[in-house]
């Protein structure tokens, strides 16, 4: 375990996928390191890319200071770069060649006398800091992702800006569904996991939520928009996650990048959807997804605290001699956990979890035969 007292100098990297809230904490990072320690701060510039071509710059107070309500990061990112797993071009046959390049980048740690590396991401991010970590680089992670998905931490900084985001488009799409009779799909990301689609869609007050762990029945979702269009509003509103996919079914791909580590893209289950809807109800349906304006923007409150937060208690996390660790909150409480054990996995959204069990009580349906043996009072009617 490296003494506090022997950190002198860190570097600050923002790995994967953009995100709002990264200069709340590139900020909180390196201005608690300065102010409070008197470390050095670099910046890593586009993620690990720049950490395996050796890609930095010093940062200093002015750099770090107007940024916390830009989105964005300041020091660029990248989700392509994985050190375990780089692609360094192609073959004669065109197919990616793959090294492992984790040398580089402790090449560019010592080159720039770096003491430890605050790297900031979510679930990729954390398996790339993974063999640093072995290799013996002290790494602090620091959970970032709109999706909400890291194991370890009850929330991720950017999360809460994504679903202000969604929210505000389905409230958007509420009125013209109303106006014109129609059932509006609208297809939010999250990967694997349904925490965007769940939250925003209960902020809505969207009929219908399909995510990812909880496969949907096609005849249940069109028979619950079908009898609402009878029952008076005559409009409806479907928020799906991107991973959302029917019982038995698949998830939609967009398309294969095999040049990432993560090379699966969904995207376009929001039109398989609306399709589906239209064919078997005859209700006129339309399509948005939103896309990567739940990544963009300027963050929300919640995020600029929370990534202040996260921040601060990084480096706090690194002079009380913390080694491979990555910073948490659990129960509302900040702590920090094994970086190892975050790494490569992700928190997906529990069947039986509360908001679930209070969306399904209020006649939200989730595409599953759960909604079919809800009892209703015989009076009620779907609004």
């Amino acid at each position: 375990m490296t003494p506090a007292k022997d950190i002198h100098r860190i570097g600050i990297l923002t790995g994967g996928g953009d995100c709002p809230g990264l200069n709340a904490v590139i900020r909180a990072v390196a201005k608690t390191a300065m102010r409070q320690y008197g470390i050095e701060c670099v910046g890593v510039e586009d993620g690990f890319y720049g950490l395996i071509h050796n890609q930095t710059r010093p940062l200093s107070f002015k750099d770090v200071s107007g940024i916390l309500t830009r989105g964005g990061t300041i020091l660029g990112s990248h989700n392509k770069a994985n050190p375990a797993r780089f692609c360094v071009g192609n073959d004669e046959n065109g197919e990616p060649i793959f090294r492992d390049v984790t040398d580089r980048c402790i090449a560019t740690c010592k080159q720039n006398h770096l003491d430890a590396l605050i790297v900031i991401g979510g679930d990729g991010t954390m398996a790339c800091a993974a063999p640093l970590v072995r290799a013996g680089i002290n790494v602090i992670g620091v959970p970032k992702t709109i999706d909400n998905d890291l194991v370890g931490t009850e929330i991720t900084f950017g999360f809460l800006t994504a679903v202000a985001t969604a929210t505000d488009a389905l409230d958007r799409l509420h009125s013209t569904a109303d106006s014109h009779h129609r059932v509006m799909v609208c297809e939010v990301m999250g990967r694997n996991a349904g925490w965007i689609a769940l939250h925003s869609g209960i902020a809505s007050g969207s009929d219908v939520i399909l995510i990812p762990e909880i496969p949907f029945e096609p005849d249940v979702v069109c028979d619950y928009i079908a009898a609402r269009m009878r029952s008076g509003p005559n409009f409806a509103i479907v928020v799906v996650a991107e991973g959302a996919m029917p019982r038995g079914g698949k998830q939609v791909v967009a398309r294969l990048d095999p040049t990432s580590p993560d090379p699966i893209r969904l995207g376009g289950i929001g039109h398989v959807v609306a399709k589906m809807v239209e064919a078997r109800t005859g209700a006129e349906t339309r399509t948005t997804v939103l896309g990567h304006t739940q990544r963009g923007g300027t963050p929300i409150a919640a995020d600029r605290i929370l990534g202040t937060h996260f921040g601060y208690v990084a480096i706090e996390t690194l002079m009380k001699g913390g080694v491979g660790r990555m910073v948490v909150r659990e129960n509302n409480q900040f702590k920090d956990v094994d970086l190892l054990h975050s790494a490569g996995k992700q928190r997906l959204v529990p069947t039986d979890h509360s908001l679930i069990v209070a969306a399904r009580a209020i006649g939200t349906s989730f595409g599953d035969y759960a909604d079919r043996t809800a009892p209703v009072a015989k009076s009620a009617v779907i609004v």
